[in-house]
């Protein structure tokens, strides 16, 4: 079973590593195939397969087969998600009890 906090962990694991950044960055170009990204990206199959399974699964980039090739794109869906959870993880949440540490 998977926690909340292991779901939230695949979402940052998708955008701290340069080459997943960079094919973000290619993606937002819209949809590529696998193909083109081993172009452009300059790396082998197997490296490409590695770093797409971890933006698909974290929901960020979503995948779908036309033949012999896998065709990738951004979500909007968890693109939207990903800044969600970002955004709730960095703002101070005002409802929450604050700590008695301190004397605060």
């Amino acid at each position: 079973m998977t926690t909340v906090h292991e779901k939230q962990a695949k979402v940052f694991k998708a955008f701290c590593d340069e080459r997943r950044l960079r094919i973000l960055e290619l993606l937002r170009g819209g949809e590529k195939c696998a193909c083109v990204l081993i172009e452009q990206m300059n790396i082998g199959q197997s490296a490409l397969s590695y770093h797409m399974k971890i933006l698909v699964e974290s929901g960020v980039v979503e995948s779908r087969q036309e033949g012999k090739w896998t065709h990738y794109k951004i979500s909007e869906k968890g693109g939207a998600q990903a800044l969600k959870l970002l955004k709730v993880l960095v703002t101070p949440n005002a409802a929450q009890e604050k700590s008695s540490c301190c004397g605060k």
